[in-house]
């Protein structure tokens, strides 16, 4: 495919781009590595501040399709500067709080910008760059993602110890302003939208405590059987009404699009499994294999490490081969590397755990631009903003999975990975990856499954209102 040269505004326009996944994306994990000087400076025990990532995290969560359905009708450029405004008045608030209570509600107001910056920022790809560069840009808003969930909890820490926690959250401000003036001055103005525009107000109400339920079963005092119950509810009820809607929040018919569909349930999948590494792989590098609190920082520091580098050049393989031939290959590298993970003897050392997590991040960084541009690339222009919404929504969901799910299975398989000998916690990752490489090679399955479906590229198709 021949590949367009990007001209300066464009350029321009990308950075706009990657500071608006980089933003949301460092504050998923600043706070992490602070939560004892938090508990500290606010007198606070740990299961209370806590809520300083678990409040980000819901809002996000519970927020990002909502959002992205107001992007498609208000305006998708004007709701990013919006959301930009939120996210950094709120991180000022953050780094002013007078309580702990000032702090989290301050953190949830901060997930709305953030959740608004997720939804948006994907969609915006094909208003900033041409179709021939589709691919490298989602490389780099992949390398973005990555780099801001694993600069977090160093930068954090570092902040935290040389110049007090209020930094952290300071530390946007300057970058909110730079990234609001880049999105006004470089990205194309929105095309026109349709006036006085409907807002399905019972789904939106019925997924946000759809999806609340399933985050507070996943997070809250871990599995929570009737809350998991109340989301399963929830999902039969939002189906009703959305079917009964004049103006949906989600077209029903987009999930009989195979391509949309596919991509989304694989990218819950690979985000489950991601997410099962940082859960794990701490136990089995301190206890399995004996390494310092130092060395198990750098070991876990290599895949994301090369998911971040490896997210351009990722993005240029797609442009040059197309997305559709990506995906299968990058799916079947994910389920090389957990296969790996789980053969590998302890006896290897820390090579057990690095050469696996080399392929498996290689390969992340090639799904992660495969499939969002060969998912965004079909999408008529007015849904681009709900389908990057839901996008985002099935990664949350798969990184929340896996963190409750996964972990649940490497506890289960260990008693107590807190207290377990070295044999024990390498017998509970073999276990929970090869848990994982079964996912995997399911995925593998259906991805080469939609490639055989989808023999010629579908056309953009505009979803009738009902």
């Amino acid at each position: 495919m021949h590949r367009e040269p990007l001209s300066p505004s464009a350029r321009w326009a990308l950075i706009s781009l990657a500071l608006s996944m980089l933003m949301p994306s460092l504050d998923t994990s600043i706070a992490n590595a602070g939560l004892p000087t938090l508990a500290a400076a606010f007198d606070a025990t740990f299961q209370q501040v806590q809520w300083i990532v678990l409040a980000y995290l819901l809002a996000v969560t519970t927020l990002i399709v909502s959002v992205g359905r107001l992007g498609d009708g208000f305006g998708r450029r004007r709701l990013l500067l919006i959301g930009i405004g939120i996210f950094t008045a709120a991180s000022l608030v953050c780094a002013l709080a007078p309580s702990l209570a000032w702090l989290i509600g301050a953190r949830a107001v901060q997930g709305l910008g953030a959740a608004i910056m997720f939804a948006l920022t994907v969609a915006l790809v094909a208003d900033a760059v041409p179709k021939s560069r589709a691919g490298s840009a989602m490389g780099l808003l992949a390398t973005m993602s990555a780099t801001g969930t694993t600069l977090g909890p160093s930068l954090g820490g570092l902040l935290m110890a040389h110049v007090g926690w209020q930094s952290v959250f300071v530390i946007n401000v300057p970058l909110g302003l730079l990234n609001a003036w880049l999105v006004y001055r470089y990205l194309p103005k929105d095309r026109s939208v349709r006036s006085g525009v409907a807002f399905d107000y019972p789904g939106i109400a019925v997924l946000m405590l759809t999806l609340a339920a399933y985050a507070l079963a996943m997070t809250v005092d871990g599995f929570t059987p009737t809350l998991l119950l109340l989301s399963l509810l929830g999902v039969g009820l939002f189906i009703l009404v959305e079917k009964r809607s004049k103006a949906p929040l989600i077209h029903l018919s987009l999930f009989t699009d195979t391509r949309i569909s596919s991509s989304l349930a694989l990218t819950l999948l690979v985000t489950t499994v991601m997410m099962t590494t940082l859960v794990v792989g701490p136990f089995y590098l301190s206890r399995g294999l004996g390494l310092s609190s130092t060395q198990v920082g750098l070991a876990l520091s290599i895949g994301p490490l090369l998911a971040a580098f490896s997210g351009v050049p990722a993005g240029r393989l797609v442009d040059r081969f197309g997305a559709r031939r990506m995906v299968p290959g990058a799916l079947f590298g994910l389920a090389c590397g957990c296969g790996l993970l789980a053969l590998f003897p302890v006896s290897f050392g820390v090579l057990a755990y690095v050469l696996p997590i080399t392929v498996v991040a290689l390969s992340y960084a090639l799904f992660q631009a495969a499939n969002n541009s060969g998912l965004m690339s079909g999408v008529a222009q007015d849904q681009r903003g709900v389908v990057s919404a839901m996008l985002g929504l099935s990664r949350n969901l798969g990184l929340i999975t896996g963190a409750a799910a996964m972990g649940a299975v490497f506890a289960l398989a260990t008693d107590d990975p807190t207290e377990a000998p070295a044999a024990v916690i390498a017998g509970g990752l073999h276990m929970t990856f090869g848990v994982a490489t079964a996912l995997m090679f399911a995925a593998s399955a259906l991805g080469a499954f939609t490639h055989l479906r989808l023999a010629s590229p579908v056309p953009e198709r505009t979803v009738q209102s009902r």
